[in-house]
C-alpha cells in the first residue's frame, strides 16, 4: 500500500472547484499577516475561529423569533446559524463553490445580533441615533475585528478579507467608515451569495415550524398559503397517509428541499446565460446570481406576508418584543448615564472611545438571559449585584 500523502489544498481546489469559485490561492489574506497553516486553508481557519469564539457561543441564548428560554425545542440564533451553514454547504458543493468559505460566511452571518432579536436591534439603533446607529452586520464586523480577545498577536479574530467583506456587503449601511475598505471590490462573491440565499430560505421554513410548535398557528391556518398547500400535496403523493406528528416536519423539509432544488437550477441557468467564468465576472455582474426562480420568489413572498401577519405580529411575540426593547433601552440609558457601572473590560475602553459606542457594544453582546439579569441587578431593589 502506498504511503498516505497529505492533501495539497491548492491543487485540490484547482481540480474540483468551478472556475467562478473563490480559491484559497486567490485570497487577499488577513489584516495582520500570519504564516500558512500546515494542514488548514485560510477559510478553514476562519471557520474554526468563528466556531470557537465567545460571540458564537452566545448565539445559543439569543432570540431568533421566540425568546431562547421559553421553549427547549424552537430555534435560537445558534441553531438557526447551524441550519443555515448546513444548507449553505449543500448549495456550495452542488455549484462547485468553496465550501469552507461559504460555511465561514454562514457561521458568521448572525454574530452581531443583540439580545431579543430584531426588537433589540431596533431599540439599540434608536439609542444610537445621531451617533452612527446600530446595524447587526456592521457590529459583527466590529466583533471579529476588535471586540473578541483570543489571540496574543492581534485584536479580534483576524479573519480573511473575504469573510469580513461578506459581512460588510450584506449591510444596508455601506457608506460608513467601517465598511469603506470593502465597498470597492464589486459584487459579493458567489460563496457569500449562497450563504445569504440559504439564510432566507431557512428562516421562512423554520419560522413556520416553530410557530406551529409553540401553538401560535395551526396547520389549518396555513391552508391559505399556496407554498404550504403545494408542499403538503407533494408529501402526500410521495408518502401517502402519515402520522400527524411526522407530517408537519416532513412538509417543512419539503419546503426546504423544494427551495434548494429550485435555487440550484436557477443559479446554474443564470451562470450559463450570463457566461460567468471567473471570480471577476461575478464581481462585475450588477445583480445577485444566486437566487430562486420567479415562481418560488412569488411563493416565498406570500409565505412571508403570512408570517408577518400571523406570527411576527402575534400579540405574544409582540409582548416579548416590547419587553425586550424596553430592557435594552433602559440598560443603555443607565450605563450611558453612569459608565462607572460597566464591567472593567468595557470601562477601560471609555478613554479614547465615545462612551455611547462602548455602552452599545456591551449591550449588543448580551444574551437574552444576561440582559434580563443585568436589568434585575440594576433596577430590582432586592437583587444581588
Amino acid at each position: 500500500m502506498a504511503p498516505y500523502e497529505p492533501l495539497d489544498w491548492v491543487e485540490w481546489e484547482d481540480r474540483t472547484l468551478a472556475p467562478y469559485a473563490m480559491r484559497t490561492s486567490q485570497s487577499r489574506g488577513r489584516r495582520h499577516p500570519e504564516p500558512p497553516h500546515p494542514y488548514r486553508t485560510i477559510y478553514q481557519r476562519d471557520r474554526d475561529r468563528i466556531v470557537h469564539s465567545t460571540a458564537f457561543r452566545r448565539l445559543m441564548h439569543k432570540t431568533q423569533v421566540f425568546p431562547a428560554q421559553t421553549n427547549d425545542h424552537h430555534r435560537t440564533r445558534l441553531t438557526h446559524t447551524l441550519e443555515v451553514a448546513q444548507i449553505s454547504r449543500t448549495v456550495a458543493r452542488r455549484l462547485g463553490l468553496n465550501e469552507d468559505l461559504t460555511e465561514a460566511v454562514a457561521l458568521s452571518h448572525d454574530l452581531g445580533h443583540p439580545p431579543f432579536g430584531h426588537a433589540g436591534e431596533e431599540a439599540l439603533d434608536e439609542c444610537m441615533a445621531g451617533l452612527g446607529g446600530f446595524e447587526h452586520n456592521l457590529h459583527a464586523l466590529c466583533i471579529v475585528e476588535h471586540l473578541e480577545y483570543r489571540y496574543p498577536d492581534f485584536p479580534g479574530l483576524n479573519l480573511s478579507l473575504e469573510v469580513r467583506e461578506a459581512m460588510a456587503l450584506h449591510s444596508k449601511r455601506r457608506d460608513v467608515p467601517e465598511a469603506a475598505e470593502y465597498t470597492t471590490v464589486g459584487r459579493p462573491l458567489l460563496e457569500a451569495q449562497a450563504a445569504d440565499a440559504a439564510d432566507s430560505l431557512a428562516y421562512d421554513a423554520h419560522d413556520v415550524d416553530d410557530a406551529l410548535s409553540v401553538g401560535l398557528i395551526g396547520p389549518e391556518d396555513l391552508q391559505e398559503v399556496e407554498f404550504w398547500r403545494r408542499a403538503c400535496e407533494q408529501v402526500r403523493q410521495r408518502y401517502g397517509e402519515m402520522r400527524p406528528e411526522s407530517f408537519q416536519p416532513t412538509v417543512v423539509r419539503m419546503l426546504i428541499a423544494w427551495q434548494v432544488g429550485d435555487l440550484l437550477e436557477q443559479t446554474r441557468q443564470r451562470l450559463r446565460q450570463e457566461s460567468i467564468a471567473t471570480v471577476e465576472d461575478v464581481r462585475r455582474f450588477p445583480e445577485p446570481l444566486v437566487g430562486p426562480s420567479p415562481e418560488v420568489r412569488r411563493l416565498k413572498a406570500e409565505l412571508e406576508e403570512f408570517l408577518h401577519r400571523r406570527v411576527y405580529s402575534h400579540y405574544r411575540v409582540q409582548r416579548m418584543a416590547v419587553k425586550g426593547a424596553r430592557i435594552v433601552r433602559m440598560l443603555f440609558d443607565e450605563f450611558r448615564r453612569a459608565p462607572q457601572l460597566l464591567p472593567p473590560r468595557y470601562a477601560r475602553r471609555i478613554d479614547g472611545n465615545p462612551p455611547e459606542r462602548v455602552v452599545c457594544d456591551y449591550v449588543a453582546g448580551m444574551t437574552d438571559r444576561y440582559a434580563q439579569d443585568e436589568y434585575l441587578r440594576l433596577f430590582h431593589p432586592y437583587s444581588i449585584v
